[in-house]
């Protein structure tokens, strides 16, 4: 069974960010309100509903809470905070996927954009509608293979 990575949202168009502009495909929804749920979440109560999307065998579980309040929306993290700060996605053309993240409202850190000679690749982060951290880059071979050295078992 594939992981999920689960992201709290503030709201869906989080979806928008992920399916419309990364190629992310919704694969089901569920509206969760229920006592049993907001024990397991650890919140008082919960009223909730999650996309899960997919890209690349990368599923991703998009929890906008109606109840309780979002805290920290927007607030982008330091890459050396504990925990998970950023995605990092693979692009055909870094280029054409900035060219319409901007034209679609999406913050490009162009601050952070690297073209590296070692391993011909193009990086740069933007952030999500949440303030998470999304790496992109455009690095030539199969999409598929592992990125960097085998690890050793």
């Amino acid at each position: 069974m594939p992981a999920s990575e689960c992201r709290v949202v503030a709201d869906h168009s989080l979806r928008t960010f992920y399916c419309d502009l990364l190629g992310f495909r919704p694969l089901s929804e569920v509206q969760v309100n229920d006592a049993l749920s907001a024990k397991l979440l650890r919140l008082p109560e919960v009223d909730q509903r999650t996309v899960f999307v997919e890209r690349d065998g990368v599923r991703l579980a998009l929890f906008a809470l109606r109840t309780p309040p979002i805290q920290n929306a927007g607030r982008v993290r330091a890459m050396n905070e504990a925990g998970m700060v950023a995605l990092m996605l693979r692009v055909d053309d870094l280029d054409a996927t900035l060219d319409t993240m901007r034209a679609a409202g999406v913050r490009v850190l162009d601050e952070t954009r690297i073209d590296h000679p070692t391993y011909a690749s193009k990086l740069v982060f933007v952030t999500d509608p949440d303030g998470l951290l999304v790496e992109l880059i455009e690095i030539a071979g199969d999409p598929y293979a592992p990125f960097g050295k085998p690890v050793v078992r």
